[in-house]
């Protein structure tokens, strides 16, 4: 029989945690495929708001500048999972820019030169402006930010559930996804001691709990459950 310390039983449910917050948020990533097939397929944004992509890619990109060796060591787990999530979000990005309309095209060209800019800056501010204490603050509460509105953004969907006692345009999948995203990386930054994974984490947890509440509290009054994921229903 192989003995097992506390550090191996740690870093085995650490790296276990952090790993499922990986696979439930590369669902997340995945769920506005059905949007762009149809956005691809009518050759049209039609009214599909290209908003919620862009600031996913800035939050994607600062946790990934966060999670990365240079600014804190020992969460890669963090920097894997947003490299995807920019990935995902830099091509949706770029897929809207070529079926939009003329206004919304250079709009959005324009966000996504202004989003790059804004992450430069951030590099070179992170790098040559602070030291390696500093830095990690400086990044780490950039991330808390920014991963506190992207988790505060269904909020007004929430609000849309209870007025209309109906939960057409919560899917309960996306919901559940971000939940146990949440709660992964919540456990993760526990099991890590940072403050900075696991606070806007737990707020993820909390808000992703109200809504599966909201949700087995109005789905027996809803007529249909919309398969789509909720940003499709955000206009300009």
């Amino acid at each position: 029989m192989i003995p097992f310390s506390l550090d191996s039983v740690h870093s085995i449910f650490c790296n276990g945690a952090g790993l499922a917050g990986n696979v439930f948020a590369f669902v997340l990533f995945i769920s506005p495929l059905p949007t762009f097939r149809r956005i691809m397929r009518n050759r049209s944004t039609e009214q599909f708001s290209g908003l919620p992509y862009i600031y996913s890619l800035l939050n994607c990109l600062i946790c990934l500048w966060y999670g990365s060796p240079i600014i804190s060591p020992g969460i890669i787990l963090v920097a894997t999972v947003n490299s995807i999530g920019a990935v995902f979000q830099f091509t949706y990005v770029c897929i809207f820019i070529v079926y939009a309309d003329k206004v919304k095209k250079f709009k959005m060209l324009g966000l996504l030169i202004g989003i790059v800019c804004t992450f430069a800056i951030i590099l070179f501010a992170s790098l040559k402006l602070f030291d390696d204490p500093s830095r990690k603050l400086f990044v780490g509460y950039l991330s808390v930010a920014s991963l506190i509105s992207m988790f505060a953004s269904p909020l007004f969907i929430m609000n849309l559930v209870i007025r209309t006692k109906s939960v057409e345009f919560m899917p309960f999948y996306l919901s559940l996804s971000t939940f146990l995203m949440s709660v992964s990386f919540f456990v993760y930054g526990i099991l890590k001691d940072d403050a900075f994974i696991y606070v806007p984490n737990g707020i993820g947890t909390l808000l992703g709990t109200a809504q599966l509440g909201l949700y087995a509290y109005y789905s027996r009054s809803s007529q249909e459950d919309s398969r789509e994921p909720l940003i499709v229903h955000i206009r300009e």
